[in-house]
């Protein structure tokens, strides 16, 4: 493996994190003996295509330094090829790191982490989502999930985190079921209400949220969780759950484990958008398939 590396890092992650964050990484992988380039895109498709020709050039590991966003694109431009990847998480929500057991908003860590794997055992393998072309790491939302994610990134008010809380409010107020039809693996296809499905090849979303909070990253399956048709009053109360993901002893929760699901609606097209690694895929139909081993890690544990 050559000794030259690739940071690539999102400046804005975390609100600012991502730049400071940078050079911290950058001399601790230097101090370790490894050539560091830094690669930064002016937005995400040309950030993603520097990646890819940093990969496609032989760089010796791609080393994403931000949020979840940055992760997502890092996912894309090292799955399936032999080029290992370096997590330094300091966004927002973190959830690919916190899935792997990696380092969260802790630059030296990550990158002492980064360095060890590199030269020891050279990261092990996890397995990811993959929509079409496009990969995910953690979790495939839909439902009420991915409508307040469609409604926070319509509003210019207010920003940051609080958005979609006031998302969330407004789409309680206007909360509806979903007619699905789901298929897992080859099985026959499922007519069900919901309020929402998540397919999880990590285990949460949203900055903790566990949705999916048996996920394993190496186990070739997804976690598929249903909250079936439910009250304001009760999604209300199981919420806070979602982060110690108790919620899925509750009743109105049924989970199942799958290597393919697709997933699709009887509303009107673009009636529901699917969301993976909080990135928009589009409007339902979608068929999510895992890919064991798809990229390695470092420092996964």
């Amino acid at each position: 493996m050559t000794s030259d590396i690739t940071l690539f890092v999102n400046p804005s992650a975390g609100r600012g994190r991502g730049a400071r964050a940078a050079q911290p990484a950058a001399r601790v992988l230097r101090d370790a003996g490894f050539g560091v380039r830094t690669v930064v895109g002016v937005d995400a498709p040309d950030a993603l295509r520097r990646a890819r020709e940093a990969v496609a050039a032989g760089t010796g590991a791609l080393i994403a330094v931000g949020g979840d966003g940055m992760m997502s694109l890092a996912l894309r431009a090292v799955a399936g090829t032999r080029t290992p990847l370096g997590v330094v998480a300091v966004g927002t929500g973190n959830d690919f790191a916190r899935a792997a057991g990696l380092p969260v908003r802790d630059p030296l860590a990550a990158a002492g982490i980064v360095a060890a794997a590199l030269k020891g055992d050279g990261g092990r393998a996890v397995d990811l989502g993959r929509v079409g072309e496009t990969w995910f790491g953690t979790v495939l939302a839909s439902g009420f999930d991915s409508r307040v994610n469609d409604r926070g990134n319509r509003m210019r008010f207010p920003t940051g985190r609080l958005r979609y809380d006031v998302a969330m409010l407004a789409e309680l107020a206007a909360l509806r079921t979903v007619p699905y039809r789901i298929r897992l693996d080859d099985g026959p296809e499922q007519r069900i209400e919901a309020t929402l499905v998540a397919v999880g090849n990590g285990g949460s979303y949203g900055g903790g949220m566990r949705i999916c909070a048996g996920a394993r990253l190496d186990d070739g399956l997804f976690d598929i969780t249903v909250v079936g048709p439910c009250r304001r009053s009760t999604l209300l109360r199981v919420f806070p759950k979602v982060y110690r993901g108790t919620h899925l002893g509750h009743p109105r929760v049924t989970t199942y484990r799958a290597a393919k699901v697709t997933l699709a609606t009887e509303l009107e097209p673009g009636g529901v958008t699917g969301y993976a690694d909080g990135e928009p895929l589009g409007p339902l139909p979608v068929t999510a398939e895992t890919v064991p081993g798809a990229v390695r890690l470092l420092g996964a544990q």
